[in-house]
């Protein structure tokens, strides 16, 4: 391993770390927005079963949420690659 690092030019090494970095940060920039829309689908899908009646509002409003949920993490990817020198 040593010999390995021995070998590399100092910048390839800097390089290799942001890389890791970056896919590190996006990765745990998209936990939040998974969790969120899991419990707005889950609790559309509870409210469409206690009152079906309603459940075409509902499911409308649903997709708002995942869509406003899901703009975060297409922020995060878009900062984590405007990171990347």
């Amino acid at each position: 391993m040593l010999n390995l690092l021995a070998e590399t030019d100092p910048g390839e090494m800097l390089e290799g770390l942001k890389a890791i970095g970056a896919g590190l940060g996006y990765g745990l920039a998209a936990i939040g927005p998974g969790i969120g829309i899991g419990t707005v689908v889950g609790n559309a899908i509870s409210a469409m079963a206690r009152q079906p009646e309603s459940a075409g509002m509902v499911r409308t409003t649903m997709f708002l949420g995942i869509a406003f949920t899901e703009a975060l993490a297409l922020i995060g990817f878009v900062v984590f690659i405007l990171l990347l020198p």
